[in-house]
């Protein structure tokens, strides 16, 4: 598992995008492996996980790097701005970071749970997460 990172996840951006984006700022070149059917998820199954990181749709993105199979978004992100320098100089910048990356992460949970809304809820949820995104992310 040396050389390029492998990333697997879902033929998407989802929460595979942020990593991309990490590793292009790190000018590190990687390979990406989609998950399109049930047996790409069951290979990836095949592996000694903790039954807290089990690969599943739950857990993806899923990373190979550096000889490890690292799972969940924001462990993998804190590994890859770590390893190449891009978590801050300090522990205020640090944190500073972490502050921006958790709002995204509330306003990205806004989006995808828009899509699961009832039809006649929809409107409303739009209008809040308008709101929030003008007044509260973006600003």
């Amino acid at each position: 598992m040396s050389g390029k990172p492998k990333l697997h996840y879902f033929n998407g951006r989802g929460r595979m995008e942020p990593i991309r984006w990490l590793l292009a700022a790190a000018g590190v070149e990687f390979e990406e492996s989609f998950i399109e059917k049930k047996e790409d998820l069951t290979k990836l199954q095949k592996g000694k996980f903790p039954s807290l990181l089990t690969i599943n749709r739950s857990k993806m993105p899923m990373v190979e790097m550096d000889g490890m199979k690292l799972v969940q978004t924001r462990a993998i992100a804190n590994y890859i701005a770590t390893k190449y320098n891009l978590y801050g100089k300090d522990l205020k910048e640090r944190t500073l970071i972490d502050m921006y990356v958790e709002g995204m992460f509330d306003l990205y949970e806004l989006l995808m749970t828009y899509i699961m809304q009832p039809a006649d809820k929809k409107e409303q949820h739009f209008a809040n997460m308008m709101d929030k995104a003008t007044n509260r992310y973006f600003p």
